[in-house]
């Protein structure tokens, strides 16, 4: 097995275009999928004399625990893994004089900074070029449908995650074709807005027009 990637030309600011310079480009990584929890569980329960109901017990709890620890601002260091951070934003603009400040920052996210055993661990690595394209499938809007109705023959849902793998594309691509389809109606999000999970609409990818959608 290998890291699959792709390159990519390197954005550059409108300002500091310059025309007789070559575009550079950067890897990222790609399609190299996911590893779920089950995943996880069984894996760690063959390595210890934990049953995979134990492994979940302390998954759960190590989950609740390090949440407590965080909300609370603190540091949390797992022993060969790393180390669990909170970071805040907060909204642009203020100053020292801006009334009620304190209550406009928020809560950015969770950040990591891996252990060297943890590195160590993944070791040496191979990677693969997975295209050579340099951006996203160039796919055209009849071919986005051919597969996807080949997806929807087997598949009755479909994430973010599902059209990316699909079509090659990168998340800021996807975005912007399943807007498109959303629009056009030949999809609907049935889950969140933040999660959502999109089903084909009557009358298309092999779905029958005479289908009613139950929630």
């Amino acid at each position: 097995m290998a890291i699959l990637f792709e390159w990519y030309e390197t954005p550059v600011p409108n300002n500091e275009t310059d025309e007789t310079e070559k575009t550079t480009i950067h890897a990222r990584i790609t399609l190299n999928g996911k590893v779920g929890t089950d995943e996880i569980r069984r894996k760690i329960q063959k390595r210890s004399s934990l049953t995979e109901t134990d492994v979940s017990a302390v998954l759960d709890a190590l989950s609740h625990v390090m949440g407590e620890e965080l909300s609370e601002g603190r540091q949390v260091h797992l022993d060969g893994i790393g180390y669990f951070y909170p970071t805040l934003k907060s909204e642009k603009g203020i100053t020292r004089e801006t009334d009620r400040k304190n209550e406009k920052v928020r809560l950015k996210g969770i950040k990591f900074r891996a252990d060297r055993a943890l590195k160590d661990e993944v070791g040496n690595v191979k990677l693969k070029n997975f295209r050579h394209s340099g951006h996203s499938g160039k796919l055209s809007d009849v071919e986005i449908d051919m597969r996807l109705k080949a997806y929807f023959a087997e598949h009755q849902l479909m994430t973010r995650a599902d059209f990316q793998r699909i079509c090659g594309f990168m998340r800021s691509k996807a975005a912007e074709h399943l807007k498109r389809l959303n629009a056009e109606g030949k999809i609907e999000n049935i889950g969140r807005k933040t999660q959502p999970i999109y089903v084909p609409t009557a009358g298309y990818y092999g779905v029958s027009r005479d289908r009613i959608v139950t929630r």
